[in-house]
C-alpha cells in the first residue's frame, strides 16, 4: 500500500500496524498451495522473495531511473524473517490452525525489528538550515517534493502533531 512506498510515510504508528496485516495474505495463500500440493514448507518465503524482487524492480526502474528519487527513499519493507518464521511454524506443527495462531503472531512481531535495523538511522533528529528540528526522513521529504500526494496521506501522526 501507500504506507510502504516512501521513507517518510514509514511512521511509528500506522506502518507497523497496517503493513504486516496487509502483507500476510499472499504469502499465506502461497504457503497453503505449496503445502497441500507439494508438501514443501517454503510457500511464504518463496512468495516474499518473488514479491521483493518485483518491488525492487519497480523501485529501481520507476522511482530511481525514471523519476530520480534516491533508492533509500523508496526502499520496500523487509519481510523475509517473518516469512521464514511462518514457514518454520508450518513445518514444525503441520497444522494450519497453529500456523495461523503462532506463525501469524511471529510474522507481525518480527516485522518491526527486522525493519528497524535499516530504518533507525532515518529517525535521527537533524536541524534544518531554516530552523526546524526534524527527522532525516522528513528532511528528505522536504528536499524531494512529490506532486499530487493524496490528501489522506498528507497528515501523519496526528496525535503527536507531526505533519508535512
Amino acid at each position: 500500500g501507500d504506507w510502504d512506498f516512501w521513507l517518510d510515510w514509514k511512521d511509528r504508528r500506522w506502518w507497523v500496524t497496517l503493513t504486516p496485516i496487509l502483507l500476510i495474505t499472499f504469502p499465506a495463500a502461497t504457503q497453503y498451495f505449496m503445502w497441500e500440493k507439494m508438501r514443501l514448507p517454503i510457500g511464504a518465503t518463496f512468495c516474499v522473495m518473488t514479491l521483493h524482487f518485483g518491488q525492487w524492480m519497480n523501485r529501481v526502474f520507476n522511482f530511481y531511473m525514471w523519476a530520480w528519487f534516491p533508492v533509500n527513499f523508496v526502499t520496500p519493507s523487509l519481510m523475509i524473517p517473518s516469512a521464514i518464521s511462518l514457514d518454520v511454524t508450518l513445518m514444525m506443527t503441520g497444522s494450519y490452525m497453529f500456523t495461523a495462531l503462532f506463525g501469524g503472531m511471529g510474522w507481525s512481531l518480527l516485522f518491526y525489528p527486522a525493519n528497524w535495523t535499516w530504518l533507525a538511522p532515518f529517525h535521527l533528529a537533524v536541524k534544518h538550515p531554516s530552523g526546524p528540528l526534524m527527522s532525516i526522513a522528513d528532511l528528505t521529504e522536504m528536499e524531494y517534493v512529490r506532486s499530487a500526494t493524496p490528501e489522506y496521506i498528507r497528515i501523519i501522526e496526528r496525535g503527536t502533531l507531526r505533519t508535512f
